[in-house]
């Protein structure tokens, strides 16, 4: 039996595999085997080097880029994203297991399987519900503020590998301490490994390519080499302490990593452990969620494609339940990788089921090679990888743009850098949503006048405009809810205590987009206030949807005025003057 050449649209959607399988070609084939290639290359040292930094056994590291690589090919819908472990979900799953079971037990790597099951079936539930919108509370500002602050807390911490000594904690004051008392340990040769992997890999980001290319070399295979630039430390490195037996001078190694298939895994089901790591599942269900679909949107726009973040949602959930059933940890979509695996030529999300075919011969073929493998190679590739996402301009320029995002930027980053990387997210969503409450509590209302010779209003504070001294027309500059319904009462009562010979209120409400019952309860209270005073309250430019619910309640009846239309035919019905505004 097989499927038809159009599958059903309920098909396409829920497995979009059948949106590009039908169509799928040998040109695509060869595009896509091309780019897993590259990324394969590219994936294997990241692997290991983030389980090291999730304080995991480095062959985990593979495990998750094997079964979530094929999940994420059925049911994602983008066609460059590389599903995979990251810098930062590494991190935070060391923090969140850290605090349950010690490092290098099978109890923290139960957990960490654990953490992966809770996050993939978080991640499935919001994509069946459509909860997506749920990572809209991480606003861009604190988003890039919790990422660069993450990646200076990873640097640092990887910096006992490059040192050779033993460090500690999850926050930078911790980190420093352990690092600085403990720096009279350090292994010179393991320092002279860091150091020079490090600087091979910074050269290999900027001088190797411009070097390929003027011996001759075609772009392609260019770009192939530099993109192995890891593979070549990781080979050079391990080579060079198995061939002088560097283990014995306390070069610490990566030692035996096991040969063969991933293993079967089942999460634990003790509502103990799900207890402690559910806020950790969820703040990486929601950060990865968002990193992924930020760069999968920006990857399928350069084509002219479009992804569908609920269906994300579905496929990331899907990964993070295979690597939780094969031996992984938390996965993502990753940044680098992914843009690697765009310019490699991806055409389809098969790529990466390409990849994790690559991945498996790894794991089946070559780990008795990475015996001898120093961590302090893995531990530069993670350093490298990671200040590639450090960006303190966001500082500057929040500064620059709104003081209000430059608090909520500025208090994730040292709040994660001094409280860590938990304390660090949770804090930056909510002190945006208070800050977020706080600005549309108090929203701008401005006093409008005729720009003469047009029907257009603007601010008399700032254009030259016509008034009438028993009309006051107020523009409220956003929805109206309980956190501001208050707001607008005090500034209407204000505006009206002058002695002025006031008439009538005009609320143009072009920019209200929604009244709830608070405000609306405001709006009857400034009704009757007004009536009292003589004065007669009016509506101008009500939208559609908050009309229709105006319509369901008693506030029309009893307001004193009149909904007009249009602000301007307001203006000229009450001041009785349109000859003159027309003008």
């Amino acid at each position: 039996m097989s499927f038809s050449s159009s599958p059903p649209d309920v098909l396409r959607r829920n497995l979009p595999i059948l949106n590009w399988a039908t169509d799928y070609n040998r040109g695509t084939l060869t595009n896509d085997l091309v780019a897993a290639v590259i990324v394969t290359i590219m994936l294997i040292p990241q692997s290991l080097a983030y389980a090291l930094l999730a304080g995991l056994p480095p062959e985990m590291g593979l495990y998750a880029s094997i079964l979530p690589l094929v999940a994420y090919a059925i049911f994602g819908t983008s066609r460059a994203l590389a599903v995979g472990p990251v810098a930062v979900v590494s991190l935070m799953t060391a923090a969140a297991v850290g605090n349950l079971a010690l490092q290098g037990t099978a109890e923290y790597a139960l957990a960490a399987i654990t953490l992966a099951f809770m996050s993939g079936v978080m991640l499935l539930v919001m994509g069946v519900f459509r909860l997506g919108f749920l990572a809209n509370f991480l606003s861009h500002p604190v988003i890039a503020g919790f990422i660069t602050a993450s990646g200076v807390l990873i640097a640092t911490s990887q910096l006992k590998h490059i040192f050779g000594i033993d460090a500690h904690g999850h926050t930078m004051v911790d980190l420093l301490g352990s690092l600085f008392g403990n720096q009279h340990l350090t292994n010179p040769i393991t320092l002279v490994i860091g150091g020079l992997t490090v600087g091979f890999l910074f050269w290999v980001r900027k001088g190797m390519k411009p070097m390929l290319l003027s011996l001759g070399l075609k772009p392609r295979m260019a770009d192939i080499l530099t993109k192995a630039g890891p593979v070549l430390a990781v080979v050079a490195t391990t080579l060079a302490t198995w061939g002088f037996g560097l283990q014995g001078k306390g070069v610490k190694i990566v030692g035996e990593v096991p040969m063969g298939l991933p293993p079967l895994s089942m999460p634990s089901f003790s509502a103990d452990i799900w207890g402690s790591l559910f806020v950790s599942a969820l703040l990486i269900s929601v950060i990865g969620f968002v990193e992924s679909v930020s760069v999968a949107q920006t990857l399928a726009a350069k084509k002219r494609q479009r992804i569908v973040p609920d269906q994300e949602l579905i496929g990331l959930g899907a990964s993070n339940i295979a690597a939780a059933m094969s031996g992984g940890y938390p996965v993502t979509g990753g940044f680098a990788r992914s843009v690697v695996n765009f310019d490699a030529g991806a055409e389809t999300p098969a790529a990466g089921a390409f990849t994790a075919v690559g991945i498996l011969l790894a794991a089946m073929l070559l780990t008795p090679l990475l015996f001898f493998l120093p961590k302090a190679t893995l531990a530069a590739t993670i350093i490298v990888a990671v200040l590639s996402l450090v960006d303190f301009s966001i500082l500057t320029k929040a500064w620059t743009y709104s003081k209000v995002d430059f608090t909520a930027v500025a208090a994730t980053i040292f709040l994660t850098l001094g409280m860590g990387v938990e304390i660090g997210v949770s804090a930056g969503v909510a002190l945006s949503i208070f800050l977020f409450l706080y600005k549309t509590s108090r929203p701008h209302v401005a006093e409008v006048g005729l720009v003469p010779g047009t029907q257009h209003f603007r601010n008399i504070l700032r254009h030259e405009v016509e008034t009438h001294p028993d009309l006051v027309t107020l523009r409220i500059d956003e929805s109206l809810y309980f956190a501001n319904a208050r707001f607008l009462e005090d500034y209407v009562y204000d505006r009206i205590a002058c002695d002025e010979p006031i008439k009538h209120v005009v609320l143009l409400c072009s920019a209200v987009n929604e009244i709830d019952m608070s405000a609306l309860e405001s709006l009857e209270e400034i009704n009757h206030r007004l009536s009292d005073v003589g004065i007669k309250l009016h509506l101008s430019e009500v939208k559609g949807p908050v009309m229709d619910r105006l319509k369901r309640s008693h506030f029309l009846d009893e307001m004193t005025g009149t909904v007009f239309l249009s602000h301007y035919e307001a203006v000229c019905e009450l001041t009785g003057d349109c000859a003159k505004a027309a003008k």
